[in-house]
């Protein structure tokens, strides 16, 4: 098995999920070429039933389209595991408003958090289902508990279809990172240690809406502005026709990585180039509101829903005793044939070699979520924005 990497690229690869052992060689090649030399990839033919997509994609308008005092009911600002409805304007990338409105979905987790301040980080990841709590190891129904869903009343059949859709895009994930681990050449448990102890993982999702603008004549403004992404990987299932989604190359060009009918965008995150020691390569990329048109305000905004595979909350990449890993020659030349990872317009995630991944993600959550942070997590916060609230 071989594979010839490219130092930069112009265009997203698109690869074809593996139903036999023939396809799985060429898929070993294809994805250990994606992780080294673009750090994103269209998938085809996922194991992911097509009508657990298109029921979730058919509650995405309704969702947004909720009153807002309904939407407000289940807003982010009371959850200290940033959860929940955040409405245009308040979400913020390198300082600049994101202008999306979205909803930041879970899988169950209990909070680890045990009262000590020092370690009031691990508070970042926490219970997410309707009015749902941890009990004797299994969620049940609290009346008390915040709520991060519409009421079924509301939205009827929405819990539901998006529990679903959670559940396949976590047994994707799951089984991606084994075939990533296979393409490393590190066989196919060789990232178990980083996401084996299920109590101190949880893996997120958000269901995004990006509006047209109402005024303008052709322009783009920030949906989300230059990024990395900070698990493993992101599964994104582009859930419109419209374009905005640029993946930045080693040369700082941004290439359009528009909808694939049939296809989910893959890439992945810093914890994973990370841990790699910078073999795997997280990619900058940012989202453009959708053109401002008279066209494109017909058809209405842009939905994406990304879901991000996430690791141990408690994993140091800095103590290389227990967490660097070993990889074969083969694998260190392609990297070196790569060459070094060029300066990009994202920065973020940057504090995974002195801290711990679940304090990673708190302070990017307070980053793009000050006034959750100012609630939850003041000292921080301060920390950030000494100033305030930015504006």
């Amino acid at each position: 098995m071989s594979s010839t990497v490219v130092s930069d690229f112009s265009s997203i690869p698109v690869i074809s999920y593996p139903t036999s052992f023939e396809d799985h060689e060429k898929f070993i090649i294809a994805l250990q070429n994606a992780l080294i030399s673009t750090g994103f990839f269209y998938l085809s033919d996922a194991p992911v039933p097509p009508s657990t997509i298109s029921t979730l994609v058919s509650y995405i308008p309704k969702l947004f389209a909720l009153p807002q005092t309904e939407k407000d009911k289940f807003a982010m600002i009371n959850s200290p595991h940033f959860l929940g409805y955040t409405k245009l304007g308040t979400e913020f990338t390198k300082g600049k408003v994101d202008w999306r409105e979205q909803v930041d979905i879970a899988t169950p987790m209990k909070s680890r958090w045990n009262g000590e301040e020092e370690e009031r980080w691990m508070n970042v990841w926490g219970p997410s289902q309707v009015r749902s709590f941890f009990l004797g190891g299994c969620y049940i129904r609290r009346n008390d508990a915040p709520r991060k869903y519409p009421d079924e009343s509301v939205l009827p059949g929405f819990r539901d279809a998006i529990i679903n859709y959670q559940s396949e895009v976590t047994k994707l994930g799951n089984r991606l990172i084994k075939y990533i681990s296979e393409a490393l050449g590190l066989g196919p448990d060789g990232l178990a240690k980083f996401y084996d102890v299920q109590e101190k993982m949880q893996h997120r999702g958000k269901i995004v809406s990006y509006p047209v603008p109402e005024t303008g004549d052709g322009e783009r403004g920030q949906g989300v502005g230059p990024h990395f992404d900070a698990g493993f990987l992101t599964i994104l299932l582009q859930a419109s026709p419209h374009p905005g989604l640029q993946v930045q190359n080693l040369s700082g060009e941004w290439i359009d990585a528009s909808p694939i009918p049939g296809t989910f965008v893959v890439n992945f995150g810093r914890a994973l180039e990370f841990a790699t020691q910078g073999i795997v390569r997280a990619t900058s990329h940012r989202v453009l509101s959708p053109p401002a048109t008279a066209e494109w305000r017909k058809i209405g905004p842009r939905y994406s829903v990304p879901f991000f595979h996430n690791i141990d909350m408690c994993v140091r990449m800095g103590d290389k005793e227990k967490w660097r890993l070993e990889f074969p020659e083969h694998i260190l030349r392609l990297r070196d044939a790569r060459g070094k990872l060029g300066n990009t317009d994202s920065i973020n995630y940057g504090e995974f070699l002195t801290e711990p991944s679940g304090k990673v993600q708190l302070f990017g959550r307070i980053k793009s979520h000050p006034d959750v942070g100012e609630r939850h997590y003041p000292e921080l916060f301060n920390q950030f924005f000494p100033n305030g609230l930015p504006k």
